[in-house]
């Protein structure tokens, strides 16, 4: 608050002052009294005055600092209110009581969404492993179905058909597991298990879950994560995967994988890398935002920018670093890294 907004704030009570002070001077001129006896009064009550609004200046402006000061510190803003400095004066505590009431209907209104969104979540959560039961049952069928065409010797076109359902219900349960992580995404602390994790296994579990996707598009992959680290399997094989499927959806005409892991000074580097599309310099900032889906989502099959958006969210619940290093044209490398302390690597 500024000495100038002060004054302009009270620019009324100041007129009528300045009113009053030419009245008396009238009246006193009107009633005998000299013209110094008269400047002497006008004076004393100037000096009042000032000695008044200067008064009042500096105590509103330290009720507010100290409410400005509060208002930086606390992280829910909205209970200002509740936390609003004593005051006097009366127009105060009622400006107090109304923002008080203000807040606690913002509280409230707050608490029901928080319910619908804990609501809304849980039901997405039992609907997902309700489908998930479907989807393992139509794997289990394709898998069984393609065996008994190979030991039968059936048509070409049968074992096809079987493969080809197989490879769409794979991509429905990669649907279905972004949709379950990303309603988990905002509370990873209540699903994760932090425990020594064998990158080779995680690495292996997601090529083995992905073999016929790489059969069909000939992918060749390279895999050496000899590693241990400290986190999640199950998120990590998520993220892993997510990675995984968006080499194979940008890939080149003969694509090779390179999955390995490189050991630094402060921790272990996961690393995959193609020789796909690649992605322009200008996009590689962008790449994990929301929604982003770039030149080669627009030219390829249709992309919903949400794969690297939740694996970046869930690399910043584990603490694990997640960047990408790409020439257009030529292909990408995405890095996880984990971080190791000096007593875990012992």
């Amino acid at each position: 608050m500024t000495v100038r907004s002060f004054l302009k704030d009270r620019c009324l009570l100041l007129i009528l002052h300045g009113v009053c002070m030419c009245l008396l001077a009238v009246f006193l001129r009107l009633t005998g009294y000299g013209t110094a006896n008269i400047g002497l009064v006008l004076i004393f009550w100037a000096l009042i005055l000032a000695a008044w609004m200067g008064t009042a200046y500096i105590q509103r402006r330290s009720y507010f600092r100290e409410a400005e000061q509060i208002l930086e510190r606390i992280d829910k803003r909205y209970l200002l209110g509740e936390l609003l400095p004593d005051s006097f004066r009366l127009e105060d505590k009622l400006y107090r009581e109304m923002i008080c009431r203000s807040n606690k209907s913002v509280i409230e209104r707050i608490r029901r969404v928080e319910e619908e969104q804990k609501e809304y979540k849980e039901y997405i959560e039992s609907w997902v492993h309700e489908v998930k039961a479907p989807i393992t049952g139509i794997a289990l069928v394709c898998e069984n179905g393609r065996r008994k065409a190979d030991t039968e010797r059936t048509a070409v076109d049968v074992r096809e058909a079987f493969g080809t359902v197989s490879l769409e219900n794979q991509r429905l349960e990669n649907y279905v597991d972004m949709v379950l992580y990303y309603a988990r995404s905002e509370e990873v602390y209540k699903d994760y298990l932090i425990q020594e994790t064998k990158l080779w296994e995680v690495v292996y579990e997601v090529l083995e879950k992905n073999r016929l996707l790489m059969i069909q598009n000939q992918v060749r992959v390279e895999a050496a994560a000899e590693e241990l680290v400290y986190t999640d399997r199950k998120w990590i094989a998520f993220i892993l995967n997510q990675m995984l499927l968006n080499s194979v959806k940008y890939r080149s005409e003969q694509p090779v994988f390179y999955i390995y892991t490189e050991r630094g000074k402060n921790g272990v580097v996961l690393v995959l890398e193609d020789n796909g599309a690649g992605i322009r310099q200008e996009e590689i900032p962008r790449i994990f935002e929301k929604g982003f889906t770039g030149s080669n989502g627009r030219s390829h099959e249709r992309s919903t920018g949400m794969g690297l958006y939740l694996c970046r969210k869930l690399c910043g619940r584990l603490g694990i670093g997640i960047r990408a290093e790409s020439e257009y044209g030529k292909g990408t490398k995405m890095f996880l890294e984990f971080p190791i302390s000096n007593y875990i690597s012992r």
